[in-house]
């Protein structure tokens, strides 16, 4: 079993970046543009590893490897974007990793690509990226190439040798444990779970009770094994049940108007333990948008867009004004889930605006993850 944690740092002290991996500050996948710089790197990683694991390391500073960390990204749908693009389309995984120095609402990214004979290109165009593109990489470059992949397979020994040297061990487990439940975690009821007696899962979190529900709010959940974090959100509330063999993360998400809010289930995932040593995820999407009065949508929309347009125009909002701009990413998010087809792009295009507002940036952030969970736009 690989801790992920010292992947990456192997990772970052073996090699710059190379024809297995390569490190980003961030990914963005708002936009057609941001959406095609990370296929073609997916592109181009798979094709020159066609019998290794090949990484992408997301929060790190390119010039001199500083962690800085990026947001939580929990989009298990992110395989659906490559499938959508490339043909031959590569297995790929993306995991949330903490580490000590950062915030901790901050992790670092890990793209893992499987492995994979076949040679991936681009089946439709996006952005400048035109269909039947192959790309590969050469040293830390990723460039274009026309007629058929030459593969390479002189990778594999080091990768697997990195891989190797980071392995768990009881100590890191341990070590794991003790720092979730006694220093990063200890005032908000911290709790562990052993699994097959291999795998640890800690979590901790602020219990609510809501009619007749106990939800978990700010919610941090780990597999502590692969220094993975599994779930992390400082608005939405899950509940936890778990078993001898799995353990289920439930995700409701708060919606409303007028100060009338409801929990609507999100997304349940299932975590299954075996005896092999192996585990396995599952995801099932619980959505179904609550329906709401279309006249009072309408009325609240275009006061939001007027308060947009007020931040554009540097004018002052008045205290209830700025109450209002507390609830805009939900309200933009409801719109767009009650047919406001442009509600999601205007929210997207709100991102500088919103930004000096600590708390409603964090909103924001959070109306885009479970907009991205639903489904990527990827026409």
């Amino acid at each position: 079993m690989i801790n992920k944690r010292l992947l990456i740092k192997n990772l970052l002290a073996h090699h710059d970046e190379s024809s297995f991996y390569d490190k980003k500050r961030q990914l963005n996948l708002h936009t057609r543009e941001g959406k095609a710089k990370f296929l073609k790197h997916i592109c181009a990683l798979s094709n020159s590893n066609p019998s290794n694991n090949s990484y992408i390391v997301v929060g790190v500073e390119d010039h001199d490897n500083e962690i800085v960390g990026d947001d939580f990204f929990d989009d298990s749908r992110i395989q659906n974007l490559v499938n959508a693009y490339l043909e031959n389309p590569p297995k790929i995984q993306y995991e949330n990793v903490p580490f000590p120095n950062l915030p901790k609402d901050k992790v670092i990214g890990l793209v893992t690509i499987k492995p994979k004979k076949r040679t991936s290109f681009f089946k439709k165009g996006i952005h400048t990226i035109p269909i039947n593109s192959i790309y590969i990489r050469r040293g830390s470059n990723t460039i274009p190439i026309e007629g058929e992949v030459e593969k390479n397979y002189q990778n594999s020994e080091t990768v697997h040798g990195i891989e190797n040297n980071s392995r768990n061990s009881i100590e890191y487990t341990l070590d794991g444990v003790i720092a979730f439940m006694n220093l990063s975690h200890k005032d908000i009821s911290p709790k562990y779970k052993v699994f097959k007696e291999l795998f640890v899962i800690c979590w901790a979190g602020n219990y609510k009770k809501v009619g007749d529900n106990i939800f978990l709010s700010r919610v941090d959940i780990a597999l502590i094994n692969e220094q993975i974090k599994l779930f992390y959100s400082a608005q939405d509330v899950v509940t936890i049940s778990y078993d001898d063999t799995t353990f289920t993360i439930t995700e409701y998400v708060p919606l409303g108007l007028n100060d009338t809010t409801s929990y609507y289930p999100l997304e349940k995932q299932t975590l299954h333990f075996f005896d092999n040593g192996y585990y396995k995820i599952e995801r099932e999407m619980l959505f179904e948008p609550p329906e709401f009065d279309k006249k009072t949508l309408f009325h609240v929309y275009n006061s939001n867009l007027s308060l947009l347009k007020k931040l554009e125009s540097n004018i002052k909002l008045t205290a209830n004004e700025f109450k209002d701009l507390e609830n805009l990413p939900s309200i933009f998010m409801i719109c767009y889930l009650n047919g406001f087809e442009e509600a999601k792009q205007k929210l997207i295009d709100a991102r500088l605006l919103l930004k000096p507002f600590s708390a409603i940036y964090l909103s924001f952030k959070e109306s885009l993850r479970i907009l991205r969970k639903m489904k990527y736009d990827v026409q």
